[in-house]
């Protein structure tokens, strides 16, 4: 070998060298194409989306207790509800009722439909 081409076949070396440590230790580039993710255009939701309760019927249970100048619904598992309507309420305070109507979740206010009375 000449002493010109030792430089070189030295450098070659160090690249071969360099290549398989890289690939060994997992190094080495992919360049597979990525995915693009697909975006959806937004929906507008429709008033059962937006809001669940709000016109969907609904039957509670509990009793019926005045709360200053409300009336309130207190369930079996101590939650309040607030009544829109004192006046079909008044006439079941203390009382095991069912009511049936229309969640507001923010406000927790039960839009009354009836009210009924239960078996104590």
């Amino acid at each position: 070998m000449k002493l010109t081409n030792i430089p070189l076949f030295l450098g070659a070396s160090a690249c071969a060298l360099i290549l398989v440590t890289a690939q060994a230790q997992g190094i080495t580039r992919s360049y597979s194409a990525t995915p693009m993710p697909v975006i959806q255009e937004p929906q507008n939701p429709t008033p059962s989306q937006a809001t669940p309760d709000a016109s969907k019927t609904t039957t509670f249970t509990g009793t019926i207790v005045k709360d200053g100048e409300q009336y309130i619904l207190r369930d079996s598992s101590g939650s309040v509800y607030k009544l829109d309507d004192a006046s079909r309420a008044q006439s079941f305070e203390g009382k095991t009722v069912k009511v049936t109507g229309r969640l507001d979740r923010d406000s927790k206010i039960i839009h009354v439909d009836s009210i009924q009375a239960l078996a104590s």
